[in-house]
């Protein structure tokens, strides 16, 4: 077995590609027509593409047609993955002799590279900076036939790991924190009606814990949670039970249980804290709580956009905007509560974090800045 040659480009792409996938997480791209190219992306990464070449290029003409159509496709993956920025790097593994490329070529997003061994890579100062183990993590004892065994096998490894983890995240699971929910709104609004004048009865609002400013500022703190419970008529409870359970289902299988549970609650604080602000008559409704949801599913989708990415731009996006709108020209609805829930969500699940995605650096700031803006609201609403 090692006596068996091995084309020494081929040995290479072996070898970026473990590098690329197993040491820095990148995973393969899919692209309909690319033919001897692979491209891998890592939005994680300051490269976010990293795109290996080994079709021959034997001009400059050639080259700046790739360029061009390289950029094209980053394009595309920018609006897919609702990135602002997108750096790519293309590295030639099998550049002709008449073309002028001797150091790296940098051209507005994409820098472009020419190696012809691995040993080639520490004349880029770019790379060497951002992926400065990247020699020493090509450099194998195998040859031939057993290098490409042992590098296809640890490759094969680590996507199935990250497809376990991906399946972990995605798989359906029963969302009985949400079914949970549901049953409490149920029951609170018969509640109402058995215990009280009914859901649309100010009085009988109030007795179960509606949000009234004057007696929350007087020491009735409970009421910034208990009036999430609560629904003013029928259409309003059916109305936002359905939103909870379409937004739940999911995002309570993404999330798990007791993340959704604490997302939904401190939602449902931040949205009332938000409405006392700006209302000071008797509001009610899970409305700010579900918009917090909506937040959550927003930090979800973008930090899983290679999964989610046209969902965000298709539907929940669109969604927030489509009822921030109806809240904003239609009378009765506390529009505050639904903009301090959904800001509320956005915080406290990035505080919190997401499994095999949020970095401690980044939890530390979303607590740092949900801590500013409970506190923003807290003055604003008691002492202002």
């Amino acid at each position: 077995m090692n006596n068996v040659l091995v084309n020494e480009s081929d040995e290479l792409v072996m070898k970026l590609l473990h590098y690329f996938i197993t040491e820095r997480g990148y995973n393969p791209i899919v692209l309909h027509g690319a033919k001897n190219e692979i491209w891998l992306e890592n939005l994680d990464q300051d490269y976010k593409i990293v795109r290996i070449v080994s079709d021959y290029i034997h001009n400059n003409e050639q080259l700046d047609f790739d360029m061009f159509k390289t950029k094209q496709i980053m394009k595309k993956i920018r609006k897919k993955t609702l990135s602002f920025n997108i750096n790519a790097l293309s590295i030639f593994i099998n550049l002709g002799d008449n073309v002028s490329l001797k150091t790296e070529e940098k051209s507005e997003n994409l820098t472009i590279v020419n190696v012809k061994s691995i040993k080639d890579l520490d004349k880029y100062p770019t790379i060497i900076k951002i992926f400065p183990d990247i020699c020493e993590n090509t450099d194998f004892k195998e040859e031939g036939l057993n290098l490409f065994m042992k590098l296809t096998k640890e490759i094969n490894k680590k996507n199935e790991e990250e497809s376990i983890k991906a399946e972990e995240i995605f798989k359906a699971k029963k969302p009985m924190v949400t079914y949970s929910l549901i049953i409490i709104n149920i029951l609170i609004f018969l509640a109402m009606y058995l215990f009280g004048n009914g859901s649309e009865d100010a009085y009988t609002l109030l007795k179960f814990g509606a949000n009234f400013k004057i007696l929350i500022k007087g020491g009735e703190y409970y009421r910034l949670l208990s009036s999430a419970f609560l629904h003013i008529g029928f259409l309003h409870l059916i109305f936002n039970n359905y939103a909870l359970y379409v937004i739940g289902s999911q995002l309570e299988s993404f999330l798990g249980k007791a993340k959704f549970l604490i997302v939904y609650i401190f939602s449902a604080v931040c949205g009332n804290l938000m409405s006392m602000i700006f209302s000071t008559g008797i509001s009610a409704g899970a409305s700010g709580a579900i918009f917090g949801l909506l937040g959550a599913l927003l930090y979800f989708g973008y930090n899983y956009r290679v999964y989610l990415g046209s969902v965000i731009k298709s539907q929940i996006i669109p969604l927030i905007i489509l009822n921030l709108g109806i809240g904003f020209i239609t009378p009765g609805i506390d529009n505050a509560a639904h903009i301090g829930g959904l800001l509320g969500g956005l915080g406290i699940t990035m505080a919190l974090g997401l499994k095999h995605k949020t970095t401690n650096f980044e939890r530390t700031n979303g607590w740092i800045v949900t801590l500013i803006y409970v506190g923003f609201l807290i003055f604003m609403g008691f002492f202002n």
